[in-house]
């Protein structure tokens, strides 16, 4: 087992929950992610492993409760993705209205500032910022490139 499910399974033991099998298939597909998952696409991958689609949530809902994975909800729709070693650095997400992709903004410009909008938060508000989501919603580069089509087409006609 390496070192980060080691980790990982010390955090679970100390809140007294088992670090069972399917515990450790469910982080360890978590932790290969490449993209955010939701509970059935986590599901589809650990089924083979003859983990159920309850246990697969359950797991998740812990996971939430322990800050080990963040949960993002997508037009009622739950995503999931590692807050600790899950190998993406600290990101800002971006969600598509035409398509619903999910894209992850690694700009250190944007970043720093989203830093500093926490750290202005605390200090003006004398409170601990724990967690920060940032959802941007808009048209990604691909539905944009064909929004600006369509609408030059219905120009023509």
């Amino acid at each position: 087992m390496d070192k980060n499910l080691i980790h990982l399974r010390n955090i679970i033991e100390s809140n007294g929950y088992k670090f069972t099998k399917q515990k450790q298939y469910i982080l360890k597909v978590l932790i290969n992610a490449k993209s955010h998952l939701s509970a059935e696409d986590i599901y589809q991958i650990v089924r083979v492993d003859s983990v159920g689609i309850a246990t697969v949530y359950r797991t998740l809902k812990k996971l939430k409760e322990l800050n080990i994975v963040k949960e993002i909800n997508i037009d009622g729709t739950n995503f999931y993705e590692m807050k600790i070693f899950g190998g993406r650095p600290l990101h800002i997400h971006f969600k598509c209205n035409e398509c619903n992709s999910i894209m992850d903004i690694y700009n250190r410009s944007l970043i720093l500032d989203y830093l500093k909008l926490n750290n202005n938060a605390e200090k003006e508000n004398n409170f601990t910022v724990f967690d920060a989501d940032i959802m941007l919603i808009g048209l990604c580069s691909e539905c944009r490139e064909k929004k600006i089509c369509q609408d030059q087409l219905n120009l023509e006609e």
